[in-house]
């Protein structure tokens, strides 16, 4: 008796847990831009700090508390503590900032030139033979800018906190998945790794193009499964330990079988099939339009956008339906990604100019506002009822209203970060070789973002790992705030040591 007891109270509080994560309807997107708004803020008080101060040159644990608290605990504190006034987080931020900047600035550090120490041995463990190690090696075509670390670093802490932070009370609803139609932080999180993902895929196809070869097709469809296998037998370890643990799953949200492991499986075959089709269509966001437009052509003028919802679940494929479908939409979403990619990598926008580093990033920062404002009008004239098509976002179906959003937000991220770098940490564009850029950009970017940004992939896999085991062994619906706000300081402060302790022995996870 007490067995079947036992058994009935973990089914009836997995479906509690089913159903906390079902049927909601999401929040504004007014909203979701002032939660994420924090991350930004938050940083700018640290570079004013490390710009105006040197504070986080002397790598002291103060220094790496800040840091902590800055990049990682103040997007917490936005989605969680102060979901409801994010506005006055970004205050709070912003007050100290203007008073760090109004100090007298003393750059220990920055500008000090000092004898070169010898490299220790994290640094040189695992280093390859064309590492730069002495100075006037010549600048390479393609850089590492401190933006896009920002920008990838404070994406993977925001996606990993919120993976975690869902399953408790203290996460407002509203920024938990919606169920077909609207908008949420959470649905922002998906669409954004992928569009993410989608910048560092350009990064090999811009070497290709610098040293002027091609790679045939068979050779792209090789490549591209070697980086699609780890991610499908993630994809089939996660479904085997889901179904066998009875663990709660959204059901709607992928399908029954389908997972977000085999959304990013599958991706790259595709995106070297596409490069085909680069000879018709010569732009990877042009091509990214082209294939939501007729997507969402065939949710209009078919039946599959009911299928899709209300079909039922007889076999395989309708089992499935969700991943497989809103797969065009990621898709698109990753090509929108690569675009940007192809011209925020490169050193230089215009390399045949001759123009100045100034000019040149004011030319980056003209075309990167350009691309915001574009892939914003085109949200709104796809979601606008008076002048538009009047669509609703749907991550479930990812229609072509959640591929211009993801697009819109991601641009407009990517701006914000490039200007934040440009105003405190314009020396990083005037650095003569390979050895004093790199100096600049570890001096332009956090410790925390750049261990982020190092193992990505593998820190996403561990941070669901962990979500997997705390809620095995906590009922996260009966802890109170202090105790969740507990819970997740912890796990976000574990997560991000592994990070750097990674990143300070030299270890890179490739998967």
């Amino acid at each position: 008796m007490a067995t079947d007891a036992g058994a009935t109270s973990a089914t009836s509080y997995k479906q509690l847990k089913e159903d906390f994560v079902s049927n909601l309807s999401g929040g504004s997107i007014s909203e979701i831009n002032y939660v994420t708004a924090v991350g930004p803020v938050a940083f700018i008080l640290w570079s004013v700090l490390q710009s105006r101060q040197s504070f986080f040159a002397s790598r002291k644990p103060v220094s790496f508390l800040v840091d902590l608290v800055l990049n990682v605990l103040a997007p917490l504190l936005g989605m969680t503590l102060y979901s409801n006034t994010p506005l006055l987080l970004c205050g709070l931020f912003l007050a100290p900032a203007v008073f760090v900047y109004a100090l007298r600035p003393n750059p220990i550090g920055l500008k000090a030139k000092r004898k070169p120490m010898p490299p220790t041995v994290s640094q040189t463990r695992g280093r390859s033979a064309d590492t730069p190690n002495i100075p006037n090696t010549p600048l390479s075509a393609l850089s590492t800018k401190p933006f896009l670390t920002m920008y990838r670093g404070s994406l993977l802490v925001l996606t990993c906190l919120g993976i975690l932070a869902v399953d408790f009370r203290i996460f407002p609803r509203r920024f938990a998945k919606v169920e077909t139609w609207g908008t949420s932080l959470m649905d922002l999180g998906v669409g954004s790794f992928v569009f993410s993902a989608g910048i560092v895929a350009a990064r090999p196809l811009l070497r290709e193009r610098a040293e002027g070869r091609a790679t045939p097709l068979l050779q792209r469809l090789i490549y591209s499964m070697r980086h699609s296998l780890p991610l499908l037998v993630l994809g089939i370890a996660r479904l085997i330990s889901v179904k066998g643990l009875d663990y709660a799953e959204h059901v709607s949200e992928y399908g029954v079988h389908w997972n977000f492991f085999f959304t990013l499986g599958l991706l790259p075959p595709f995106v070297a099939v596409s490069q085909s089709v680069l000879k018709v269509i010569p732009s990877y966001a042009a091509l990214a339009i082209v294939l939501s437009v007729a997507y969402q052509a065939i949710l209009e003028s078919t039946s599959l956008k009911a299928f899709i919802l209300t079909a039922p679940r007889t076999d395989l494929f309708s089992m499935n339906r969700e991943g497989v479908c809103s797969f065009v939409g990621y898709l698109a979403i990753f090509l929108a990604g690569q675009d940007m990619g192809m011209f925020i990598l490169p050193r230089s926008i215009n390399p045949s100019s001759r123009s100045n580093n100034s000019a040149q990033r004011t030319a980056l920062l003209s075309r990167m506002g350009v691309w915001a404002a574009a892939w914003s009008i085109f949200y709104f004239l796809s979601t606008n009822f008076k002048y538009g098509a009047g669509l609703d976002v749907s991550r479930r179906l990812a229609n072509l209203p959640y591929v211009l959003w993801i697009a819109a937000y991601n641009s407009a991220q990517l701006l914000a970060c490039c200007l934040i770098e440009t105003i405190f940490f314009p020396a990083f564009y005037n650095s003569a070789d390979l050895r004093t850029e790199r100096e600049a950009y570890e001096a332009a970017t956090s410790t925390i973002f750049r261990a982020y940004n190092r193992n990505g992939l593998a820190l996403f896999l561990v941070a669901n790992l962990m979500t997997g085991l705390i809620n095995m062994t906590v009922p996260t619906l009966d802890v109170g705030p202090a105790g969740s706000m507990g819970i997740l300081v912890g796990y976000a402060s574990i997560l991000t040591a592994l990070a750097v302790a990674l990143d300070a022995w030299n270890l890179s996870i490739k998967l």
